[in-house]
Formats: C-alpha cells, sequence, structure tokens
C-alpha cells in the first residue's frame, strides 16, 4: 500500500488495554493534538497524560544526512522531507513504514504497543544499502511534553530537563505531577538539550482548537543501524517492560514482539482485532473505551458496543467483567452516562444508558446459558439481577429528571436544560435536540428491559409477583405504542410523544431512533405492513454508505457537513451527520421485512456492509468511524476509532454470516 507525502487524512492506532495508546498518521506528520507516541492512563482508562509526542529521525551515511521523519510547522511549512522517502506502509500486524533514500538505502520502522502492557516498541531494521553497513547510523531526537491529552504544550521555565542515565536507560521526568518518561535503546545517548516551537496540528485548526503547540527535546539517540536492529524502548516510569529489558533491550523486545505477534494472528478476523483495541482496564475490572483519541468510556457507548465487541465476538468472561464493574454505580436507578476526566462524581444524564445496560446483561446471561461454557457464578448472577431490579425498579418509582413510568406504560423522560438521550448535543444552555417526552427508541429499550428485567426475576423465583407487574407494564406500554406511535402521513414512527409532557403532541421528525422498534433488540414492537413501510422510509431518507443520518434532508434544521468550531458542529452533531452504530439495528430490521433468504442476505451484505468495509482503509485503518457529512462524499468525521461503530458492524457481520438469522438470537450462540 503506498503511501503519499500528503497522506495525512488516514490514521493508525496501537493500544494498550490500559487506557493508553499511540497513534499518528500514515505520513508520520501529527495532526492532532492527541497524536503521540507514549500517552498513558495515570488512572485507566481515564486521567490520560502524553509524555512523547514523537520523534525526528535522520539516516548519516557515507553519502550525507537523509531524514526519515516531517513535522508540520505555522503557518503551513512541512520540514524536513522524510514523509516524501515514504515507499510502503501497512497497519498488519502493525504500523509498518518502509522508507527509501536517493541514494538507495532502505529502511523498516515499526511502532508497537503490546496489549496489557504500558509502552511503546520502535524498531528500525536496515534493508539494503550500497555502503558498508558498518557506516549506516542513526539519529533519533524524542519530542517530549508530560501534559494533559486534551491540552497543548508551550515553551516554560518550569520543565524539569536534566535525565537519569544508568546504562541503556534514560529517564526524564519532566513536571512533578506527571510520570517518569523511561526510555531503553541499544543506542548512545548524548543529552543536547532544545525547544522546538510552533508545530501546527491542522485537524486542530479545522475543528476550530488550538491548533499550536511547543515540544522539548532532551537530546539525542545515536544507533549503530549497520550492526542489527535499532530498538527503542519507551514507557511511563520503571515499568516492568523498561525493567525486562535491562539484560538485552533487543532480544526483549523481540520476545515481546513475537508473543504480540501471535495474540494478534489468533483473532479471526481484521474487525475482531480491532474490536479488542477498546476493552480496557477500569479498577479491578474492565470497561470500555467509547473512542480514540479523545473518548474515554461512557455508560451508553460501552452497552451498545459490549453486544458487538464482546458478546457477538464470544468474549462472555470479558462482557461479564465488563457488566460486573458497572454493578458497583448503580444511583437511584440509574447508571452514569460517563466518568469525567479528573476524577469529579460520575454523571448520570442518560436515559438510556441504564436500559442498554438490562439489555446487555440479558443477552449476557442467555449466551452463557446456550454455550458449552460453565454458567455464571451465582454470586455474578446475584449482582447483575439485583441492578437490572435496581434499574427497573427505579424507573418504576421515579428517578432524576423526570424519568418515570406512566399510567399508559411508557416510560417519560427529560426536563429543561438537560439533555438525556443519545442525541446529547448541548451547546452553552441551549440543547439542541431535548426530546422532552416520550422518544421511540427509548420506549422499545424500555419494553425489552422490562422484558427481560421479568426473566431473570423469574429465573431466580418463578412466582415472583415483581416479575408479574413489569409483564403487565410492558404489556399496556406496547398495546399504548401501536395507538400514539404510528404516523400515517408520512409512513413511519414519530420520533417523540407527549412532547414536553404535553398530552398528545408529538414529533414527526424523521430520525433512525425508530429502526430500533423494528431491528436491533430482542422483540420489535412493529411487524407487518407498517415494519415494511418504516424500513423502507428510513433506507430511502436515511441511508448513505456509512450508515444512517440523524436527520432527513428536508428537515428543518438540517445540515449537510460536519465541520467548522466546536458550537457549530456541536449544532449539527444529530441533524443529518451520519451515524455508522445504527448499522447493527438498520441491516437487522431490513431482513426481517425482506426475509432472511440468501438472496436477501446477499443483497444486504452488497448495499449496506460493503462500503462500510471499504472505510476501514480511509480514516482510522482498520476501524470506523465515529460519524460523517450526510451528503457525498460522506467525509468521515468525529473520532476516527469509534467503538460503538465497529461494535455493530461485527454484530451486522455475524448475522449475516448465520444466514440473516436475528442478531439477538445470534448471540445465544456465540
Amino acid at each position: 500500500m503506498t503511501a503519499p507525502f500528503r497522506d495525512d487524512v488516514r490514521e493508525w492506532l496501537e493500544a494498550d488495554g490500559l487506557g493508553g495508546f499511540a497513534s499518528g498518521t500514515v505520513n508520520g506528520i501529527r495532526t492532532r493534538r492527541y497524536h503521540s507516541l507514549l500517552l498513558t492512563a495515570t488512572t485507566p482508562p481515564t486521567g490520560r497524560v502524553v509524555l512523547v509526542n514523537g520523534f525526528d529521525a535522520w539516516l548519516d551515511t557515507p553519502a550525507g544526512r537523509v531524514a526519515l521523519s516531517s513535522q508540520r510547522y505555522a503557518p503551513d511549512v512541512v520540514h524536513p522531507d522524510g514523509a516524501s522517502r515514504i515507499e510502503a506502509f501497512t497497519a498488519d500486524p502493525w504500523p509498518t513504514w518502509e522508507l527509501g533514500t536517493p541514494d538507495g538505502t532502505r529502511v523498516q520502522q515499526e511502532i508497537v504497543v503490546s496489549r496489557g502492557e504500558p509502552g511503546v516498541v520502535v524498531r528500525w531494521r536496515l534493508l539494503e544499502t550500497p555502503h558498508p553497513r558498518g557506516s549506516i547510523r542513526l539519529v533519533v531526537r524524542p519530542l517530549l511534553s508530560g501534559r494533559d491529552y486534551h491540552a497543548t504544550h508551550h515553551e516554560n521555565g518550569a520543565l524539569h530537563g536534566e535525565p537519569r542515565v544508568a546504562g541503556t536507560l534514560v529517564t526524564w521526568h519532566l513536571y512533578d505531577d506527571v510520570p517518569v518518561i523511561g526510555s531503553r535503546a541499544n543506542a548512545v545517548y548524548q543529552h543536547r538539550p532544545d525547544w522546538y516551537r510552533q508545530f501546527l496540528y491542522t485537524a486542530e485548526r479545522d475543528r476550530g482548537l488550538d491548533d499550536r503547540e511547543d515540544l522539548w527535546s532532551p537530546g539525542e539517540l545515536t544507533f549503530a543501524l549497520g550492526d542489527g536492529d535499532a530498538v527503542w524502548l519507551l514507557a511511563p516510569g520503571r515499568t516492568g517492560a523498561i525493567a525486562a529489558a535491562e539484560t538485552g533491550v533487543v532480544a526483549a523486545t523481540a520476545a515481546r514482539l513475537e508473543t504480540e505477534r501471535a495474540r494478534r494472528a489468533a483473532f479471526p478476523s481484521r474487525l475482531a482485532r480491532a474490536a479488542d483495541a477498546y476493552v480496557v482496564a477500569r479498577g479491578g475490572g474492565q470497561t470500555i473505551v467509547a473512542g480514540y483519541p479523545w473518548f474515554t468510556d461512557w455508560g451508553r457507548d460501552t452497552f451498545i458496543a459490549l453486544r458487538g465487541l464482546c458478546l457477538a465476538t464470544g468474549r462472555l468472561d470479558v462482557a461479564r467483567s465488563i457488566l460486573l464493574e458497572w454493578t458497583g454505580v448503580v444511583s437511584e436507578g440509574m447508571l452514569p452516562n460517563r466518568f469525567p476526566d479528573g476524577g469529579p462524581a460520575p454523571e448520570y444524564n442518560a436515559v438510556d444508558a441504564s436500559l442498554w445496560f438490562v439489555i446487555a446483561v440479558g443477552e449476557l446471561v442467555d449466551a452463557v446459558a446456550a454455550s458449552r461454557r460453565a454458567g455464571l457464578e451465582a454470586v455474578d448472577r446475584d449482582r447483575l439481577r439485583a441492578a437490572v431490579t435496581a434499574i427497573v425498579e427505579g424507573h418504576v418509582r421515579g428517578t432524576r429528571y423526570g424519568i418515570r413510568a406512566d399510567a399508559d406504560g411508557l416510560l417519560a423522560c427529560g426536563e429543561p436544560g438537560v439533555q438525556l438521550t443519545w442525541m446529547d448535543a448541548k451547546v452553552g444552555d441551549w440543547v439542541v435536540t431535548p426530546r422532552i417526552g416520550k422518544p421511540v427508541e427509548v420506549q422499545a429499550l424500555w419494553l425489552e428491559a422490562l422484558a427481560v428485567a421479568a426473566r431473570l426475576e423469574r429465573a431466580a423465583d418463578a412466582a415472583s409477583p415483581r416479575a408479574t407487574v413489569w409483564l403487565d407494564l410492558a404489556a399496556r406500554g406496547r398495546a399504548r405504542f401501536a395507538e400514539v406511535f404510528w404516523n400515517e402521513s408520512a409512513g413511519c414512527l414519530y420520533d417523540v410523544v407527549d412532547v414536553d409532557h404535553e398530552p398528545g403532541r408529538r414529533d414527526d421528525a424523521i430520525r433512525p431512533n425508530q429502526i430500533l422498534a423494528v431491528g436491533g433488540l430482542g422483540q420489535p414492537l412493529v411487524t407487518g405492513s407498517r415494519a415494511r413501510s418504516i424500513v423502507d422510509v428510513v433506507e430511502s431518507r436515511l441511508w448513505t454508505p456509512l450508515g444512517l443520518r440523524s436527520l432527513a434532508p428536508g428537515e428543518p434544521g438540517y445540515a449537510p457537513r460536519y465541520a467548522g468550531p466546536p458550537q457549530v458542529r456541536d449544532a449539527v452533531y444529530h441533524q443529518g451527520t451520519v451515524w455508522p452504530w445504527f448499522v447493527g439495528a438498520f441491516v437487522e430490521a431490513w431482513l426481517r421485512v425482506h426475509g432472511s433468504d440468501p438472496d436477501a442476505v446477499a443483497i444486504a451484505r452488497t448495499r449496506f456492509l460493503a462500503p462500510l468495509h471499504a472505510h476501514l482503509d480511509e480514516a482510522g485503518i482498520g476501524h470506523v468511524s465515529e460519524i460523517a457529512d450526510a451528503e457525498a462524499p460522506f467525509t468521515p468525521r468525529g473520532c476516527p476509532f469509534q467503538a460503538w461503530s465497529v461494535g455493530e458492524l461485527v454484530r451486522a457481520e455475524r448475522m449475516l454470516a448465520s444466514g440473516g438469522r436475528s442478531i439477538s438470537a445470534t448471540l445465544t450462540r456465540a
């Protein structure tokens, strides 16, 4: 795969499973503040700190000095010209470049992060040269900051610049409140400190954010490249990786990389391997990072993504660990929407996160029961059921932000100034899509959650009166849903009924949320001719090659493009912008109304999944983006590596591979 000099759109990612990662562009020029060589999470998966932003590298040969890297500086100058030497790039099994110099010398460069081990390995290999091999030297100059990953760094007098050198180990502790940077290499280190000023990050510029940064460079590492591989190991502090390499960094990292190569080769597909990047440590358990490079774990995203990343891939133990970790933060019948960076209290402003949790628990229990593995331990089963019960009972009684089961069996929610559904953009005090009342997808989730909770309750107590109450409520809600949500004139469902808690007031905007009433959950709320009409409307008005638009063209407020400063982008985030995460629910709904015979499955694979597979090589390599523009060319936007986008594509693939059976049904065969 060739990588032209301007290839700074496609991005690669290496994640450690502990909240840290390395990322960058194919041509090596950083375009985001988040692009870094060593980024670590001090309180996994939060407290992320960028320690090493990147490096400059060059070759010294008898023919002279030749750059192997490039940087972009303000106002918009690329220097030196190393990126122009890239002849080939692949992300399989990890980011690997081949670079060629004018005199015929060729070098391979690899960047690898191992699962479960903080730190990164950079390895260079001399492939060929017309010069005596002993005459080839590689020089690398690290570029450091030691700052919060959302921030930028600027020249200052507070930085501690003196290194500690002990054999092949060099450490720098730039600021008192950030981790030590550990560096071990088969190189000679010379301390030559300097500030590199005014790096320009074009992606930040385009997003209307601070786009300039100064980085500190401590000195130079000089490798005798002609004598063998040049290996540079970076890690926060004196971690196990640094210590393990004490007796020989080349051999230690070679063993580490071979172990990592075998681990990656064990995944059955490219997408399954991508899915692994989002599962990270939290406390004594695990969670799912919503997206790279700037999201941590969000409740809603975690439970939606888990169904594809873990259940559909058969990683039931991981799913169990994640769900158990979240049971400890149920409050007033709700789970947090997110845990902010910096340690403030969790934010509980989501009506759907808790419901997605209940659904994920139900699917895990079903999958474990249907598998040949041992069932859930009684203590785990009881913890999960207790959390589900607390959530459902809390919603029946009523909880924060007006969330409550209405007498008609549907779930009301919302109050002014609070964004509760997944359409959660807020600009200052303005909630862009408030959706106060009874949103359509919330009803689908609520009625499914009631059924799941009743099933779990009766598994523990067949005569449970609580389960009977929940099932009666669900039956009432399903009947009421059929009465009030059908929009006869549009041939689809209203997006919200009882808007602003005013009985009979309806929002007829055509949005993708209604698809969950037909596909994506265990039992559809709408079947027959109405279901077919809903799917037809959604396909004709909302489907794009990268997923469903969040609002149909022609609707008030529709925006074709997601770009500009934060306030402008937030205002159109759910006003047309395409969201790939709906692919699983949409494909399931489409097959439910068109049939799941081989011809229909083949059409669905070609029409809906093939464009998303092509997308795996156009933004975050091997992954699916968070969002895209609503109109051609459907430019990918937002996070280039998004958990629920990957997870729902995995789920859709699993369904089609099973011959079009319901995704929920195939999960039980994981």
